[in-house]
């Protein structure tokens, strides 16, 4: 089960508009409105979603709701990770942290380097259907990367880009407002676009030695999540093997895997997993590989990933990704 940290709910809540009742929506999620905040207490990454989206449905600052929430974010407030974050020597080792640690405040998102003539692209992903919810989460985690990096870094720091696969909410120059720079709409990924200049800046309290004290600290706390990870993995690489055959049941995964059927589910269960989540993320993973990466046409791709016919493909990527895998295809070229 995607799960993320319960800091950001309680962010969430922080900047709702002045008269919004949120204590049920905290409530709902077994949290105390009170705190105390843990960054390290975890919550359902798509009950943190639906949270999301019911408190911007509520707030009359909707659109500038996650924005907010992104902006008032604080290294600090992110324990050992963000202690390794500030620690880093420049950008480039912060932003390196959060590809290799970023697990550690919740499976649901990754972060990813990707150097390019442009600049170099910061991505994020993030595990989920492409709801309300999560494009709210988008916006807001791209919008707390550019408050921590003004943050820590010794220089002004500004994004020569910001990209978000979703179209946009409402009026796109609340965007480009907000970030200070171009931000463009259903552009194929979620990510800032940094120039390598910005990412060598020093950061302010930058220290080597104290950032590999904090690495060290976060090594341990993945090695807790290698074993649910290994276990999702190979679930997820069974099923995109098999899925030109058809969506595989979970017997036939378990006994590629070597197990019984009931020894799968139950550590599944004890893991408080779903098999249907992960044959629907390996589906998705195949899928915008193919996408990204092969010539093939979309009624191959659907094949590939287990659809009958291309119209339930193009339903179900639009569920994923927010968009239509040709439009997917399109913004992937262009970038």
């Amino acid at each position: 089960m995607s799960q993320i940290t319960s800091l950001y709910v309680y962010k969430v809540v922080g900047q709702a508009s002045d008269g919004v009742e949120t204590r049920d929506l905290v409530e709902g999620l077994g949290l105390a409105p009170d705190g105390p905040i843990d960054p390290n207490h975890m919550v359902s990454s798509a009950q943190y979603y639906e949270f999301f989206a019911a408190l911007a449905d509520r707030d009359p600052s909707g659109l500038q709701l996650p924005l907010r929430i992104g902006a008032a974010m604080r290294i600090d407030e992110f324990g050992a990770f963000g202690l390794a974050w500030k620690s880093a020597p420049n950008l480039q080792g912060s932003y390196v942290r959060s590809e290799r640690y970023g697990r550690v405040l919740g499976n649901a998102e990754n972060y990813s380097l990707e150097h390019s003539a442009e600049g170099v692209f910061f991505s994020l992903q993030k595990a989920g259907d492409g709801n309300l919810g999560m494009l709210l989460s988008n916006e807001a985690s791209l919008s707390a990367v550019v408050a921590i990096s003004q943050e820590v870094s010794s220089a002004a720091f500004l994004p020569q880009a910001v990209f978000f696969k979703h179209a946009p909410r409402g009026d796109p120059s609340a965007y480009d407002s907000h970030f200070g720079c171009p931000v463009h709409f259903e552009a194929g990924r979620d990510a800032l676009l940094v120039s390598e200049e910005s990412l060598a800046v020093p950061n302010k309290l930058g220290d080597e030695t104290i950032a590999k004290f904090f690495d060290q600290h976060l090594e341990q706390k993945l090695a807790k999540f290698a074993d649910l990870n290994s276990l999702e993995k190979r679930i997820r690489l069974a099923v995109a093997q098999l899925l030109s055959e058809g969506v595989p049941t979970l017997s036939r995964i378990a006994s590629k895997l070597g197990m019984s059927a009931r020894t799968l589910q139950r550590r599944l269960s004890d893991q408080g997993q779903s098999f249907q989540k992960l044959v629907d993320l390996a589906r998705q993973e195949l899928a915008q590989q193919l996408l990204r990466d092969t010539d093939y046409s979309l009624a191959e791709i659907a094949f590939l990933t287990g659809f009958a016919e291309q119209s339930g493909f193009t339903r179900a990527f639009k569920r994923w990704a927010g968009q239509t895998p040709r439009s997917y295809r399109v913004g992937m070229m262009a970038n």
